[in-house]
């Protein structure tokens, strides 16, 4: 593969720099809870269910213990004392705090080993039953063989989720290795996870269990027909991170889209509140086996390309350290950027390559999700269809873990069947003609490619340095990622933060830093 001729002191450098910053959050991520992390514990004690109105079960639960104050040492403690104490399944006890105003909080407590003998219960049952999912993926991928690199990844987002699985086979069948649903605008706002099967979204279908089901399911049998694993993708972001997180690793998706920084700054979530949901939904998804996505691609719809790629490169690495927190793997990190140099730029093919190379070369083990050119695509068709065969030429020849593949006719309109097939199209023409070019290329030192990598990572490196000296908190509230400002103590979802007392116990989060041995 090409390789840049990159200053390893610079990459140590910054590393250290990114390292610094993650390392200094250890006082929230130890410290403090969540309402939605609470919620996923409930969740993956086998608490599920919606009333009447759609309310759903977890959040009855947690609305109560919320409301009175009592959290802080955990919902796990909470709801298996009151299983035990009504000799009640934890739906009947929620359904019970609704109907019959039950109070969990006001019980006195059963006998401590009882407790956690039921804990212990609960939890070996549903770790067994998400190993058991990452087992079966890697059985097909045994059978079948491993994803091809780039992977092709599309998206379908009809806001039904049958019509969702229908699009979703048909791609597959024309070559599509990765299917991501995308979720209905601003579900990422909502502080609860819809429940059931869902036909109606705007710019998207809702992410829920049954939805998950319902697309692994359809993936699967198409899996089967064409002999290849086809991996399904959704979004463990927003407000509901970690719930997300496990329904997904309840129902064997793929990868998911984990990004507390895009939920910072394209979502106005409140920063305290999405780093620590993100410490454990990148938990879940490292004991489930998900690869995570990572959204530095969009900062560079709202900054230049030029100007701040620095600002990805810093976002890579700050990312990657978050996730090593979390027990997450070098080669489950999908790192993101993206193609969106201004095309009347001259060079701009250069540009994206030496940032491309930068990006694979700095995380070589990690599957690298490649965005398409968006920004400046436009009602010329063709001229689109042009920009993203550079952009699938750049994601080949620099071996790029995930191209996210572009759509001619998205200026205009949400992309038909036809376009679809055309984009795939497009990759495998592109692909194939160019599969071992890279190998037979070399860069000059003193190349554009060299000079200008070397300039971004040098960039990187003394904008990391100085957000390790100010803090991150600071950094964002001045606006120096994607020129958007996000104070630590604004933006949604503060108040469901909530300090932990000394003996609040997470009985999943325990098991899964001990088997992860973080």
């Amino acid at each position: 593969m090409l390789q840049l001729d990159l200053d390893i002191s610079l990459v140590d450098r910054a590393r250290a720099a990114a390292q610094k910053i993650t390392g200094s959050f250890g006082w929230l991520f130890e410290g403090y809870s969540s309402v939605t992390i609470e919620r996923t514990v409930l969740r993956l004690m086998g608490l599920d269910g919606a009333l009447k109105d759609g309310k759903p079960l977890p959040n009855v639960v947690i609305d109560q213990l919320h409301k009175s104050g009592s959290l802080g040492k955990g919902a796990a403690i909470r709801l298996a004392n009151a299983m035990l104490l009504q000799n009640m399944s934890a739906a009947e006890v929620a359904t019970a705090i609704n109907d019959q105003n039950l109070d969990i909080s006001a019980l006195p407590p059963a006998p401590a080993d009882e407790i956690h003998a039921l804990l212990s219960e609960l939890t070996d049952k549903m770790m067994a039953h998400i190993s058991g999912q990452k087992a079966k993926r890697e059985e097909m991928y045994q059978r079948f063989g491993e994803r091809r690199i780039p992977a092709i990844y599309v998206i379908v987002a009809t806001g039904n989720i049958y019509e969702d699985a229908v699009q979703a086979k048909a791609a597959a069948r024309e070559g599509a290795d990765v299917i991501a649903v995308i979720r209905s605008t601003a579900q990422s706002l909502l502080d609860y996870v819809p429940y059931g099967a869902t036909t109606s979204g705007f710019g998207g279908t809702f992410a829920t269990q049954e939805n998950f089901r319902i697309m692994r399911q359809a993936l699967d049998e198409v899996s089967e027909d064409e002999k290849r694993y086809i991996s399904l993708t959704n979004y463990a972001s927003g407000l509901c991170m970690p719930e997300i997180a496990a329904l997904g690793a309840m129902e064997r998706l793929d990868l998911m889209l984990n990004d507390a920084m895009y939920g910072i700054l394209f979502r106005d979530i409140n920063p305290r509140r999405t780093l620590l949901d993100q410490s454990f939904s990148r938990m879940i998804n490292a004991y489930a086996g998900i690869e995570i996505q990572t959204g530095e691609d969009n900062y560079l719809t709202t900054s230049d390309a030029v100007e701040k790629a620095y600002t990805v490169t810093a976002s890579q690495l700050i990312n990657e350290q978050f996730a090593l927190l979390s027990g997450v793997k070098p080669e489950k990190m999908g790192l993101g950027h993206a193609y969106e140099i201004d095309p009347e730029m001259e060079n701009s093919f250069s540009f994206e390559l030496a940032h491309a190379l930068l990006s694979r070369q700095l995380f070589p083990h990690s599957p690298i999700k490649y965005m398409p050119p968006t920004k400046f695509a436009s009602g010329n068709i063709f001229k689109t269809h042009l920009m993203d065969a550079m952009f699938n030429f750049v994601g080949q020849l620099t071996g790029q873990g995930v191209q996210l593949l572009g759509m001619m006719t998205e200026a205009i309109h949400t992309p038909h069947l036809a376009d679809r097939s055309l984009a795939i199209e497009n990759a495998k023409y592109i692909f194939k003609a160019v599969k071992d070019l890279g190998a037979n290329l070399s860069l000059a030192p003193d190349s554009f490619v060299n000079r200008r990598a070397h300039q971004v990572l040098e960039e990187a490196t003394l904008f990391l340095e100085k957000v390790a000296a100010d803090g991150l908190f600071s950094a964002m509230a001045k606006g120096e990622f994607a020129d958007i400002k996000r104070p630590d103590d604004g933006g949604k979802g503060l108040d469901g933060v909530f300090a932990k007392d000394e003996d609040y116990y997470n009985p999943f989060r325990e098991r899964m830093m001990k088997e992860l041995k973080i």
